[in-house]
């Protein structure tokens, strides 16, 4: 095998609160609350993902690199980036 098939990685269930990731036969639930990138993505863009490397995932449509152990493990990266949001001051 030349790499990890995308097949292999699946968007089972969306909810409002984030979204099931079948990785083979692990099973990880990413909340919008630790992923604030995907709480306004459309299905589509949701599961649209690849799984180029064992330990990185990608989002194509949405531009977002994620490494695997970040969502078993979210509290261990902290986010570094924030959704914007507009005071109304400058």
């Amino acid at each position: 095998m030349l790499g990890v098939a995308t097949s292999e990685v699946e968007v089972s269930l969306a909810s409002n609160k984030g979204f099931w990731l079948l990785l083979k036969d692990e099973e990880l639930f990413v909340p919008y609350t630790e992923f604030p990138w995907f709480k306004q993505a459309t299905l589509e863009q949701i599961t649209t993902v690849e799984w180029p490397t064992p330990k990185h995932l990608y989002w194509p449509l949405l531009d977002v690199d994620l490494a695997v152990e970040s969502i078993r493990n979210p509290s261990q990266f902290p986010l570094l980036a924030k959704p914007h949001h507009s005071s109304g001051t400058h």
